[in-house]
């Protein structure tokens, strides 16, 4: 099995559930704090290489909440530079094992990457169960 550098806004209610389903699988888990990581944009950019732009930002961050933020408007640098300095913005959570980088959890995604067999639940693990701004 693998182990899974996951990165995460600790008291994440879905980042919780999803650390749980990767270690029922048999995983091993390594939480991070993405809030807190000193994030080097080439670094960070490795996640998000395989997605669309707009899918690189957490919906329930406070700027795209507000407005401040259009995802669908922001390039990919300016998107880099934004989630530095504002890590609430990035879509979380990251998960690295070894050189392979995802952003999001989708899991037939993860499943079909490192197999989540048998411990897939059917309900939505990226939408912030919460609806405060803290999130």
């Amino acid at each position: 099995m693998a182990l899974v550098i996951f990165y995460e806004k600790p008291g994440c209610i879905n980042n919780t559930r999803q650390k749980k389903m990767l270690v029922d699988a048999g995983h091993r888990v390594e939480a991070r704090n993405l809030l807190e990581e000193a994030w080097d944009p080439a670094e960070l950019m490795r996640y998000f290489a395989h997605i669309p732009v707009a899918q690189w930002f957490n919906r329930s961050a406070p700027q795209i909440k507000s407005g401040e933020v259009i995802p669908e408007q922001v390039a990919g640098e300016d998107a880099i530079r934004l989630m530095i300095n504002s890590p609430l913005l990035i879509r979380r959570p990251l998960m690295r094992i070894g050189n392979q980088y995802k952003a999001g959890f989708d899991p037939m995604d993860i499943d079909r990457w490192i197999g989540l067999v048998d411990v897939i639940a059917d309900e939505d693990l990226e939408t912030c169960p919460r609806t405060s701004d803290a999130d």
